[in-house]
């Protein structure tokens, strides 16, 4: 074991059949509970399954064949996050605003199936992707590390592929040098949009066009061997695996070329987080430090690596990136 993995135990759900077995016996055996115990089991296992209700079913893309190319960086083990612990926490405002938290209690309404993806902007071949011209390309999986800004992090197994084979596809023009994704914008079906009408609505993120041709960034649209739930960001979200959380988003329905940086969705709000946003111990939060992070579920500390334990594959990406700790930003102090 590394000097900071994680042991984290793993609970798994029970078995579909043995759950029903178990109850079939209980009825025939006579040991009748109660009207209002049946209740309360059954709607106990209900809102227990829909943790990890898959909102779409594709048998012949999950699971895809695991990519060993890139192994988890050494600082984090090899220990996989516990499906069920990663699908319980998610910060996702656009249904629950202002923190991370039971995100799955608030997507029964969010519908999945179809979807579009609409790759537009400076580029010589505009196109848009429904879910079948989606999984097409040919899937893989990747163990990333991840690390949120607030400071916990897991070890994922994501489904999906690069990012450089849809700009490929789209053949970007030479004045494009940054692009933006545009998250689904869902009033109705997303609870936390209503709530939080103070935020800049659709959510976006955007990366530099190395970054985003790098081959750690990822389309994904599958973990843990399924389909993404809709609290991962179903049907298909984005994963930078060196960066924070947040640049990763979540429901993509627009993929845009553009030749000017864009103002991200975090950089409307006050300065606290940057256009780059690489995870770094040196650079702290306004109002914590960076330099240490803990697994999603236990609460075991370890040592923050620069880059989120990347370094070997993207530092020549920033030459500039800070190496030496940082004072914390001040008001009016724009974020990196």
């Amino acid at each position: 074991m590394g000097k900071y993995q994680a042991a984290i135990p793993y609970f798994d759900t029970t078995p579909e059949s043995l759950f029903y077995n178990r109850r079939s016996f209980i009825q025939k055996m006579g040991l009748g509970l109660t009207a209002a115990s049946a209740v309360s089991c059954t709607s106990s296992t209900a809102a227990q399954a829909d943790i990890l209700s898959e909102p779409i079913y594709r048998p012949d893309i999950f699971p895809s064949e695991r990519n060993i190319l890139h192994p988890l960086p050494q600082h984090a083990g090899s220990d996989l996050t516990p499906r069920r612990t990663a699908a319980t926490h998610n910060n996702f405002y656009e249904f629950l605003p202002g923190r991370g938290g039971a995100v799955w209690k608030l997507t029964s309404d969010f519908k999945v199936d179809p979807w579009k993806i609409e790759v537009t902007g400076a580029c010589q071949n505009p196109f848009i992707l429904d879910l079948d011209g989606l999984f097409k390309f040919p899937h893989e999986e990747r163990i990333y590390h991840f690390r949120c800004v607030e400071r916990w992090a897991m070890n994922i197994p994501w489904s999906g592929f690069p990012l450089k084979k849809i700009i490929h596809l789209a053949n970007p023009k030479p004045e494009a040098r940054f692009i933006r994704f545009v998250t689904a914008y869902l009033p109705v079906q997303m609870p936390g949009i209503p709530r939080a009408p103070y935020y800049p609505w659709p959510y976006n993120e955007a990366l530099r066009m190395d970054e985003a041709m790098h081959d750690l960034t990822m389309v994904v649209t599958g973990c843990y061997g399924r389909p993404l739930l809709k609290q991962h960001g179903a049907p298909v979200r984005i994963i930078v695996p060196w960066k924070y959380g947040y640049k990763s988003p979540k429901s993509v329905v627009k993929i845009e070329f553009v030749r000017e940086k864009p103002k991200t969705f975090w950089q409307i709000q006050p300065a606290e987080y940057g256009f780059l946003s690489n995870v770094n111990p040196n650079i702290p939060h306004p109002r914590w430090s960076q330099k240490r992070s803990y697994w999603l579920g236990s609460h075991s500390w370890f040592e923050t690596p620069i880059f989120n334990g990347y370094d070997q594959y993207v530092a020549e990406l920033y030459p500039n990136e800070p190496r030496t700790p940082r004072r914390p930003l001040r008001r009016g102090q724009i974020a990196r």
